[in-house]
């Protein structure tokens, strides 16, 4: 029997983002409401954003099992009231088991996933999303089809090499696919380590 101490994945990206991000997601994020994280992974963002924004309630979901148990295991660790069990949920899948969410938050998800992907964030949050209701991107991103560090370009390489589907993504390409589904790009905030942090609000 698994405890929920060998469960509990920690990620150490994790650890060096989580306050420049949470940094831009007080600025953004409504005062109360629901927020859905999208492939939350080892759950470390959902126990750090929940425990510092209370007034929020948080649902953390991933589609991988192995995430889905970290994700409860730091959840129990933490016992906070407006943390929820985290939820599987496949974006590309033609329901989510959500129905509603006042924002929308998906950290270094796009680029690790085929477009598909990034399609099925973007055509649910559009489903989700009340007008105003916030979808918050956070990664590494090229810029007028290019790549904005040396670093970003190795790492795109690297990510190809994995998956031919997979790569980092194109501000550009993600506005243009919001804008189809009622979302218009209203802050891109540039971030440590050559990511940036991309705001949508739904019309």
């Amino acid at each position: 029997m698994t405890s929920f101490a060998s469960a509990a994945l920690t990620s150490p990206s994790a650890a060096r983002n989580r306050e420049p991000i949470l940094a831009v997601l007080r600025r953004v994020l409504p005062a109360r409401g629901l927020v859905l994280e999208i492939a939350s992974g080892t759950g470390e963002h959902a126990v750090h954003c929940a425990g510092a924004l209370p007034d929020l309630t948080w649902q953390p979901s991933d589609r991988d099992p192995e995430a889905l148990a970290s994700i409860a295991a730091h959840r129990a660790e933490a016992g906070l009231p407006n943390l929820l069990a985290p939820l599987a949920l496949d974006v590309t899948a033609p329901s989510w088991p959500v129905e509603r969410a006042d924002a929308i938050v998906a950290i270094n998800m796009i680029h690790i996933a085929p477009w598909r992907a990034a399609e099925g964030l973007i055509e649910g949050a559009g489903r989700l999303l009340a007008p105003g209701g916030v979808v918050y991107l956070y990664g590494p991103f090229m810029e007028d089809g290019r790549h904005t560090a040396p670093s970003n370009a190795a790492f795109d390489e690297s990510l190809k090499a994995r998956d031919p589907a997979w790569g980092v993504r194109d501000v550009a390409a993600v506005a243009e696919l919001a804008a189809r589904h009622g979302l218009d790009l209203k802050k891109r905030v540039a971030m440590p380590a050559n990511n940036l942090s991309l705001v949508f609000r739904k019309r």
